[in-house]
């Protein structure tokens, strides 16, 4: 990309700031599917589900992090990421997430049980396969 032509980027979460920087591009998951975002992009207001969130910051390194469900804000190419959580894949404890998978698929089993919210394991376990998958991307 010419340079110049980037987007500064914050991503924030209640307690702390995870990402300030200048991307060239991102990719983002919505309730209806990714969109996708680059310099000069028309101002925009979109919901966040929980995912992956990728950005390929000025000069061409592309990072890739797990965001909750929150939103996401573009315009003169300025743009912020306001989730609960967000985690980098290089912070994913890959340990703890397929605990967490083994977990919610044991709940899922038991599903004939009363106390058992389907709904929740259902998504525990849809979190820590993306935390799964984002941890053992090769980019």
């Amino acid at each position: 990309m010419a340079a110049g032509k980037t987007i500064k980027l914050e991503i924030l979460t209640p307690i702390k700031e995870i990402f300030t920087g200048e991307v060239e591009s991102m990719i983002g998951q919505a309730p209806d599917g990714l969109f996708g975002v680059l310099f000069n992009h028309a101002p925009m207001l979109a919901a966040l589900e929980f995912g992956s969130f990728t950005i390929r910051e000025a000069g061409g390194k592309e990072r890739v992090f797990v965001t909750s469900d929150g939103f996401f804000e573009i315009n003169a190419n300025k743009a912020a990421v306001l989730v609960d959580t967000a985690e980098s894949r290089r912070d994913i404890d890959l340990n703890r997430a397929e605990q967490a998978r083994q977990r919610a698929e044991q709940r899922l089993k038991e599903k004939s049980k009363e106390n058992v919210d389907i709904t929740r394991a259902e998504a525990a376990l849809q979190r820590a396969l993306t935390r799964i998958k984002v941890a053992k991307s090769k980019h």
